[in-house]
């Protein structure tokens, strides 16, 4: 009696352990995205349609008199268009990304000389005096700051005389970001956890990315230092409740995502555990932020999270067996916005494709 009882619970069990195996959700296996040349030459459309258009804009300017009241062409010679200057200067990155892996790209002698033209030595004495007057000095703190360095660090790493000609034209407003850097993050007591320009994590992993390409040590030690205070004792990072209505960056994928960049192998794995567990789940589902009117301005935002989820996810799972599914989570994201952008209206199509280009220079294989 005993046997046949025993053999009974022994049944249970595993029915009961096979329906929950049943109930596993299958992963799509999404296909690798390819930034060719083809793609290339369509993404490089969007920013040469809005670089040198001035309106619409969006100034976001502090006004100290009358005399203020100035054109953005006047007031921003550099990166006046795409309806704003950080929208503009990562225009200007797209281009310059583009052309430095496709010298063949379609109208590459234009494309370098409208750079040459926009990002010239007078352009960007204006564009410092600006930042140094009176009532905009945390103008684009620190989301376009982030930008102006990629930028520059897209610069410093093509190998080509256009490049270096623009690297020492923009060379005066890459140093003052730079130490608005290094003077702003001490003062910073709290990090900023949102999904909308002022989070702190995306502005110090482009930063980052800077300092270590350029080996400014000053600049990594102070992110480094304040990326420590912020984060390392963060856990259980709520992601099931991202996307905002109007996110285009994960506060939790951020902040993993500068760790990964900051701290070693061994201490980053242990701390990711604890911060994102449910990260190392080959089952974890991550749905894709859903866009119900490209039409609008805010709500199209969540193109931009899922291109800015990609680039996070690839940069934690590289190099890191244990967490290589997460590549096809990164594609599953990027396969549902990028057919959009293309098509897109102008509240899309000013930004978006610097998002997409960015997405796809982290994908491998």
């Amino acid at each position: 009696m005993k046997y046949y009882s025993f053999l009974l619970v022994v049944l249970i069990f595993s029915c009961n352990n096979s329906q929950k195996q049943s109930t596993i959700p299958e992963i799509k296996q999404e296909t690798i995205p390819i930034l060719n040349l083809e793609q290339a030459n369509k993404l490089a459309q969007l920013p040469l349609h809005c670089i040198n258009i001035e309106y619409p804009n969006r100034l976001s300017q502090t006004l100290g008199s009358a005399a203020d009241l100035k054109s953005p062409n006047t007031l921003h010679p550099a990166f006046y268009g795409c309806f704003d200057w950080h929208s503009s200067v990562h225009g200007h990155w797209s281009l310059v990304s583009l052309l430095k892996q496709f010298p063949d790209l379609e109208n590459a002698k234009a494309i370098e000389q409208c750079l040459l033209q926009n990002i010239s030595k007078e352009n960007i004495q204006t564009e410092v005096a600006y930042f140094l007057g009176n009532h905009n000095k945390s103008f684009e703190r620190t989301y376009g700051w982030a930008w102006l360095l990629k930028l520059a660090e897209a610069l410093h790493t093509w190998d080509s005389e256009t490049a270096r000609q623009l690297e020492s034209n923009l060379q005066p407003l890459t140093d003052l970001v730079v130490g608005k850097y290094i003077e702003f993050l001490p003062k910073l007591n709290y990090p900023i956890r949102v999904g909308e320009h002022p989070n702190t994590a995306f502005g110090l992993s482009f930063a980052w990315d800077y300092a270590s390409t350029i080996n400014n040590t000053a600049l990594k030690l102070i992110i480094e230092q304040r990326a420590k205070d912020f984060y390392l004792s963060d856990t259980d990072c709520p992601i099931t409740w991202e996307p905002g209505g109007t996110d285009f960056l994960s506060p939790c994928l951020e902040e993993a995502a500068l760790m990964k960049r900051i701290l070693t192998k061994e201490t980053f794995k242990p701390w990711l555990d604890e911060f994102l567990p449910q990260l190392k789940n080959k089952s974890f589902i991550l749905e894709t932020g859903k866009v119900s009117d490209r039409n609008d301005g805010s709500l199209v935002h969540l193109d931009g999270v899922n291109f800015s989820r990609a680039w996070c996810l690839n940069t934690i799972a590289e190099n890191l067996p244990e967490y290589k599914h997460l590549k096809n989570m990164a594609n599953q994201h990027i396969n549902y916005s990028l057919p959009s952008i293309f098509e897109d209206s102008y509240e899309g199509g000013h930004w978006l494709g610097s998002f997409a280009i960015y997405a796809l220079n982290t994908v491998s294989k």
